[in-house]
Order: structure tokens, then C-alpha cells, then sequence
């Protein structure tokens, strides 16, 4: 296919007749382009759901299954699939389309959805987290991507709301199913519940998303993909087990870590002389692209350190119920929506820098403020730096993502997408392992429930963590380029 002019999108319409965005029918449910967007938001409602569900329901999890520090890797090893693999399908939907891609990813989503709903051990939930992850590195990107290839960037604005709207919803929807079916019936039923929504999802895709892309023979960079998977499992391997199943001298923690970076760097090397690599190395020579893809990696670190140990922390000092630490939690996922549906109006009147900007001052001061309370919660307090949080989120995740998408045409898009979420999902797995082997080394094998003063300090350390992070990732959007909204979409 050839490419477009930035601004415009590829042949995607809900007719079979080749289109571009240049609709005039505005952006909304009864518009010629409505049938996608609805496809959009249920498909995102898979992903949505899913990262605020499990949450709540990880201590009645280990209750059932045991292996309370072997839980980061239900998030972790979600994560590292979900991140190896977004660079591939991306790089496929800009070769072959969008529509197979997210596809195969709703059907990957839906039989790991029903192997984690049947698993009879925590290693065995664990594997088939993996599967889950490898449908979501399909699902959220394409679906940012679509979103992306039908609205201009000044339909994004309304279109964002819309689509923030499905986390506003799930943030409520996903901690109160959590909690109440770990509390009323069985922990399996946060996976079953996926089903009919991928049912759904991929019936609203296959009835209305059409493309129009012209096929190519094209070389898979397995050994890029291969490289990069091995190497990211390897480091993820030694941080969590690291102090835990093993000591940090042991020859296996030093050779997870040898190794692993060994092949990354083996990764870099046969990225440059790749044909058609997985992960474009020019992706990150552009400053816009490296900034935005280095504030993504530390809004994953963020994400993941607040929702893995927020609720467990809130059970286990507070002695709350799951449904009581998920609502609490959904402060946090509440106010990132809010936010994000109204920083398309921001971004469009002061530039996507100046809005990011904004963003990661709140979260820092939100963060801190959070690590400094931790000593002594309340779930007020607890609920409004979520919120707080939540709010900065919405003002940095999203802005920060359409202005690299905006800076390149249809056949680039997929995988500058595919890489600002692939850092997010590394920072996320790459940060669940860092932090749980904080909490590991602090718990030494206890249970947070037999011991929560000792939990409390551990928690505490997470939170300091993530509060670093943030102050982090401001540098990183301070070295955002200055561009004006019109400057990043002409190019």
C-alpha cells in the first residue's frame, strides 16, 4: 500500500470501498467510522479489564495456590510476552495489515483467558499467563494503531475520549468483579470473564474493520525476535529469582544476567544489518521517538509497582476485603482516563511537550507524597494519591504516544506504536521483577500475611522506588523536542 501524507490514514473504513479519514462526519458511535470505534473500545476492554481485575485478587490466588513470591511472575511473565511480541505483530500489521494481527491476538487472548481460568498450580497459571500476554502484545497495539489510522490528530482528541472511557468504565468494573468473585465465588471466573468479550470483540472486527493493503513477500527477523526474547526472559529470570531461589553470587543469577545481556547486545548488532528488523533501530534515533519511548518505559515501572502491591499492601496492614483494596486501587485507574479525555483539548492548545509536562509533575509530587504516607495509611489517603496519579498518568501516557505516532506516515505507525508499548510492557516487566526482588530480599520468604509489619517496610521500599522512577522519567520528558502539534504532524 502506499503511504499517505501524516494526518491521513491508510484504506480502513466500515465499508469495503477504499477510504481515508478525511470523513466529515466528526468522530462518535453514529458516524461512518462508529462501527470501528466501537470494535476498538470492546477490544481494548479485553486488555483494559484484565490489568485491573487480577490485582485484587492475587492473595485469594496464593490462599488457593501457595507461592506467595513466586506471584510477580503472574505479571511479569504477562508482561515479558506481551513485550517481545508487540515488535513482531507490529512489524507484521504494516506488512500485512491490522485485522489478522489483532485477530490472532483476541484467539491467543481467549485460550489463555481459558487455560489461566483451568490452572491447577501457580506454575501452571503462570505458563498460561504467558499465552495471555502473547494475544495482549496483538491486542493493545493494534488497537492504538486502528485508532490511529482512522482520526486525524484532531479527531484523536474526541477519539481519545471515547477510548479512555473504557478504562474509566473497567476501572470500576475490573477491581469489583475481582473482588467479588474472589470473595463470593471462585478466583477462576476474573479469566472466564473474558470470554464473552473476546466473542464479541472479534464478531465487531471481523463485521466491520476492512482494509485494502496490497501483500508483499517480506523476511522475518526471527533471530532478532529470538535474541531479544531469550535475552529479556534471562534478565527477567535473575531479578526475580535473584536472592530468592538463589543468591545474587550464585553462577546461576551471574549467568542469567551474562548471558542475557550478551544477547541483547547480539540483539542491537543483527537489528543494524537486519533487513527488515523487528525493532527498527531508527525508532530510536529520532529525539521525539527515543523521549516519548523512554517516558513510556517509566510509566510501566510506575503502573506496575502501584497496581502489583497496592491491594496486597492494603489487605495485609488494613485488613481489608479484596473488593475494598480494587476500589481503592480504581481511584488510580478512574482519574488516568478522566484525564486523558481531556488532554487532547490540552495538547491541541499548548503542544504535546507542555502537556506531558504538566503530567509528570503530578505524578511526582502524587508519588512522593504517596511514599512519604506509606508508613501509616488510610484508605482515604491511599484513594486520592491513586487518583492524583491517575490524573498525572492520563496527561503523560496518551500525549506522549499520539505525538510519536503523529510524527510518521501508515507505514511506519505500527511499529513506532509497537515500540512506545514494547517499552512500556519492558519497563512494566523488566519492573515488577526489580521490585519484587526488593520485596523478596526484604520478606525473606515469609508470607505478607504472617508478617505485614515486615510487608509494611517492604511496600514501603516499592513505593520509594516508584517515586524515583517518576522523578526519572521528568527528565525525559523535559528532553522532549518543543515542536508545536501542527510541526510533529507534518512531518
Amino acid at each position: 500500500m502506499p503511504r499517505d501524507r501524516p494526518g491521513l490514514t491508510p484504506s480502513v473504513a466500515s465499508t469495503r470501498q477504499t477510504t481515508t479519514s478525511t470523513y466529515e462526519d466528526g468522530v462518535g458511535f453514529r458516524s461512518k467510522r462508529g462501527p470501528i470505534l466501537i470494535a476498538i473500545m470492546v477490544t481494548t476492554g479485553l486488555v483494559a479489564i484484565d490489568a485491573t481485575i487480577l490485582a485484587t485478587a492475587v492473595p485469594t490466588i496464593v490462599a488457593d495456590l501457595g507461592g506467595f513470591s513466586s506471584f510477580p511472575w503472574l505479571f511479569s511473565v504477562y508482561l515479558l510476552t506481551q513485550a517481545v511480541s508487540v515488535p513482531i505483530y507490529s512489524k507484521l500489521a504494516d506488512t500485512v495489515g491490522r485485522k489478522p494481527v489483532i485477530l490472532v491476538g483476541v484467539g491467543l487472548f481467549l485460550l489463555g483467558s481459558i487455560l489461566c481460568g483451568l490452572a491447577w498450580s501457580m506454575p501452571a497459571l503462570i505458563a498460561f499467563r504467558a499465552i495471555q500476554g502473547l494475544g495482549a502484545g496483538a491486542v493493545q497495539p493494534m488497537a492504538i494503531t486502528i485508532a490511529g489510522d482512522i482520526y486525524t490528530v484532531a479527531e484523536r482528541a474526541k477519539a481519545q475520549g471515547y477510548i479512555a472511557s473504557v478504562w474509566a468504565i473497567s476501572s470500576v468494573v475490573g477491581p469489583t468483579l475481582g473482588g467479588l468473585f474472589s470473595e463470593f465465588l471462585d478466583w477462576t471466573w476474573i479469566f472466564f470473564v473474558n470470554i464473552p468479550l473476546c466473542v464479541l470483540a472479534a464478531w465487531l472486527l471481523v463485521r466491520h474493520l476492512h482494509e485494502d493493503v496490497q501483500r508483499e513477500r517480506h523476511r522475518i527477523d526471527w533471530a532478532g525476535g529470538g535474541l531479544l526474547t531469550v535475552g529479556s526472559t534471562l534478565l527477567i529470570l535473575a531479578l526475580l529469582e535473584g536472592g530468592n531461589a538463589w543468591a545474587w553470587t550464585d553462577p546461576r543469577s551471574i549467568g542469567a544476567i551474562a548471558v542475557g545481556v550478551a544477547m541483547l547486545v547480539g540483539f542491537v548488532l543483527v537489528e543494524r544489518r537486519a533487513a527488515e528488523p523487528v525493532l527498527p533501530l531508527w525508532v530510536l534515533s529520532r529525539r521525539l521517538l527515543a523521549t516519548t519511548a523512554l517516558i513510556s518505559v517509566g510509566v510501566g515501572v510506575i503502573l506496575i509497582g502501584l497496581t502489583s502491591y497496592v491491594p496486597t499492601w492494603l489487605e495485609a496492614l488494613l485488613d481489608v476485603s479484596p473488593l475494598v483494596s480494587g476500589l481503592t486501587l480504581a481511584a488510580m485507574t478512574l482519574g488516568w482516563p478522566l484525564a486523558a479525555s481531556q488532554a487532547g483539548r490540552l495538547y491541541l492548545r499548548i503542544g504535546f511537550r507542555s502537556t506531558v509536562l504538566i503530567g509528570i509533575v503530578v505524578v511526582v509530587l502524587s508519588t512522593a507524597a504517596f511514599a512519604l504516607l506509606s508508613r501509616s495509611p488510610s484508605i482515604a489517603v491511599v484513594a486520592a494519591c491513586c487518583f492524583a496519579i491517575g490524573i498525572g498518568m492520563g496527561l503523560v501516557a496518551a500525549p506522549s504516544l499520539i505525538a510519536a505516532q503523529s510524527s510518521v506516515d501508515w507505514g511506519e505507525r505500527g511499529v513506532v506504536t509497537g515500540a512506545n508499548l514494547f517499552a512500556r510492557s519492558m519497563g512494566s516487566a523488566v519492573g515488577i521483577a526489580a521490585l519484587g526482588a526488593v520485596v523478596n530480599a526484604r520478606m525473606a520468604g515469609q508470607d505478607a500475611f504472617e508478617a505485614p509489619d515486615l510487608f509494611g517496610g517492604a511496600a514501603t521500599a516499592v513505593f520509594v522506588a516508584v517515586a524515583a522512577v517518576a522523578a526519572a522519567t521528568a527528565i525525559a520528558v523535559v528532553a522532549m523536542p518543543r515542536d508545536r502539534v501542527e510541526s510533529v504532524a507534518s512531518r
